[in-house]
């Protein structure tokens, strides 16, 4: 019997106080029956065996935020991290010229069309877009969404993140958040008191000076409104040139920017094709994940923590297939109930956005470089320097306005493109035309997702509500017809042809409206559904401290949650929140950045 009691080594008192009872059970016997003998050793050998398969943190999503907690957790050689990512790696046989879809900026729409990194998401038929179902891309591969998007960086305004604070995200205000913006960041035009200098994430500008962007720019301020030369710092309100997450001509995901640098850490492990599909519980401790690679099925534990970082539709859904969420959505299920958190899934926000489109009277835009010769050229400069048109989004131009008088801060957006894109670019450019893309920023329509079945594989049911408030309808007529004035402008006159979308047959706000629910589309910005709040907030599912609420030992770190949507793209603040909650979780006071000046209008009496 000894070398049974020294295999057990009291790893677990429970074990331990099983083993001691069986010997008072039977004071008169030296030997346990070997039934009792082989349960005993089988428990050790469990017990064993979870605490080789055991982690201080697990990740699950190696996304725009996943992959900033990796690096960030591994810097202290003491602690452990695994990090799980349902997709395939961002590199072929460890090249990025071999996977040029991804890091090639102008290819960028070949991934949003494909499934192969690509989780393919579309919403439920939308009763205020006549019944449209709109299709929702979201990253599935090293990066994540941030090695699928169009690499456009904005922060969204200082008054979003003072927003939160009085939603109940406490500490999460513009002075507690600026500072990691500026932790992540190495800006080429190099660090101010907006701009970081020193961090892992490369941010550039664009290099073409395409003169459609010149134009763009110079009929915005012929139009009235503000030239700025950072969106990102003092004012965001205006019209400028617009930040990208682009390096030496590369798409600088979070991948190449944190998860890479980190990779080779003794204390950090890495697992692609692998769909985490349960979080574990001992009661309302979380203990660790099930997962499943290759058609088997596994687990393991983590000794601190686990951390979703999914995003906004998968962070949700795993939660509410481990039994956190709404009870009787989840009774209905037959998934058993850890915590009731009514929050989670709802309070699904997103920013919608139309194209409005002229056709263009000069052959500069960039329609001839999407013919197949072209395409060659453009795709072998690329792989042989990293330069030319391949090297960047060409989304180089943008702005923030407000929509009408009494607003406080922008809440309309524009990026400008020297091209035309026809659903999500799966339909080719037809002809020589340019375009921007408009929305509103702080839509008042609020959506919600759900499980569909207990299945991991199924795709939850995700429902925006777009449109459905008339303020939103309102706001979208305003971008049709704000667009339409700056196009109007003597900038645009050498290179204006007839408008394409809406087109000029559409003039009346029924006409606008109709236009808008049959083409308006996702931004691809959803956010919010495990919103963050103080715990007294029946809607809330996260605290401050990014735990989730009614449970021990796990965490989100995500887009989801946002207590509400930031008026911009959301990349940049992911990477942000990540970057804050590692503070939190290595138990360091939060950076502080006080009384940083931000551009307020002179009047609100005008809306320019």
């Amino acid at each position: 019997m000894s070398y049974l009691m020294k295999g057990l080594n009291c790893h677990s008192p429970v074990i331990c106080k099983l083993a001691g009872s069986l010997f008072k059970a039977h004071p008169l016997k030296n030997t346990l029956t070997i039934n009792e003998q082989f349960k005993i050793s089988r428990a050790a050998s469990q017990l064993s065996s979870e605490k080789a398969n055991s982690y201080n943190y697990i990740i699950v999503g190696a996304g725009s935020a996943g992959c900033v907690l990796a690096n960030r957790l591994t810097e202290d050689p003491q602690s452990t991290v695994l990090l799980l990512e349902a997709g395939p790696k961002d590199t072929l046989l460890g090249s990025k010229r071999l996977m040029w879809k991804i890091h090639m900026p102008a290819a960028l729409t070949y991934n949003l069309c494909d499934e192969k990194y690509n989780w393919y998401y579309h919403s439920t038929a939308q009763r205020h877009m006549d019944g449209r179902v709109l299709y929702w891309p979201r990253g599935r591969v090293w990066g994540g969404s941030s090695s699928l998007n169009a690499m456009v960086y904005i922060r969204g305004h200082a008054q979003d993140y003072n927003r939160w604070g009085t939603q109940g995200a406490l500490g999460w205000d513009y002075e507690h958040c600026l500072p990691y913006f500026k932790k992540a960041q190495t800006h080429e035009l190099g660090p101010d008191q907006y701009r970081g200098g020193n961090g892992p994430l490369h941010v550039s500008r664009g290099k073409t000076n395409h003169p459609l962007h010149r134009a763009f720019l110079e009929a915005a301020q012929q139009a009235g409104y503000p030239f700025t030369d950072d969106m990102n710092g003092y004012q965001q309100e205006g019209f400028g040139w617009m930040d990208m997450t682009i390096h030496r001509g590369q798409r600088w995901s979070t991948a190449s920017a944190y998860l890479r640098p980190a990779i080779s850490r003794p204390n950090f492990s890495v697992a692609e094709k692998t769909l985490v599909t349960k979080i574990l519980f001992q009661g309302t401790k979380c203990i660790g994940v099930e997962y499943v690679k290759n058609g088997q099925r596994k687990k393991v534990f983590a000794n601190k923590e686990v951390i979703l970082s999914g995003g906004a539709i998968n962070s949700p859904q795993l939660l509410m297939l481990s039994g956190i969420g709404n009870a009787d959505d989840l009774k209905k299920l037959g998934i058993p109930v850890v915590c009731h958190l009514p929050g989670v899934g709802q309070n699904l926000q997103d920013h919608l956005e139309v194209y409005v489109q002229q056709k263009c009277t000069k052959p500069i835009t960039l329609y001839s470089a999407q013919k197949p010769l072209n395409m060659m050229r453009i795709g072998l400069e690329w792989l042989w320097k990293f330069t030319g048109e391949g090297a960047t989004a060409h989304l180089e131009s943008g702005g923030f306005i407000r929509s009408e008088p009494g607003v406080p801060h922008p809440d309309i957006q524009f990026h400008f493109l020297p091209s035309q894109v026809i659903d999500h670019g799966r339909v080719a450019s037809t002809m020589e035309a340019y375009q921007v893309h408009v929305g509103p920023m702080r839509s008042t329509s609020v959506g919600w997702l759900k499980l569909k079945s207990s299945d991991p594989n199924d795709h939850p049911i995700i429902e925006p509500n777009y449109l459905s408030t008339e303020r939103d309808i309102w706001e979208f007529r305003q971008c049709v017809k704000l667009t339409r004035e700056i196009f109007a402008q003597k900038a645009f006159e050498k290179f204006r042809g007839p408008e394409i979308q809406p087109g000029n047959h559409v003039q009346s706000d029924k006409e606008i409206d109709a236009f808008i629910r049959q083409k308006a589309d996702s931004a691809y910005h959803p956010s919010c559904t495990c919103k963050m709040g103080l715990p007294s907030d029946s809607t809330a599912v996260v605290d401050p401290q990014t735990k989730v609420i009614g449970v021990e030992n796990l965490r989100v770190v995500d887009a989801s949650i946002m207590p509400s949507v930031v008026s911009g793209n959301l990349n940049a603040p992911t990477i942000m929140i990540a970057e804050k909650a590692a503070d939190i979780i290595k138990g360091l006071p939060s950076l502080q950045e006080k009384n940083v000046p931000v551009y307020k209008p002179k009047t609100l009496e005008t809306q320019r």
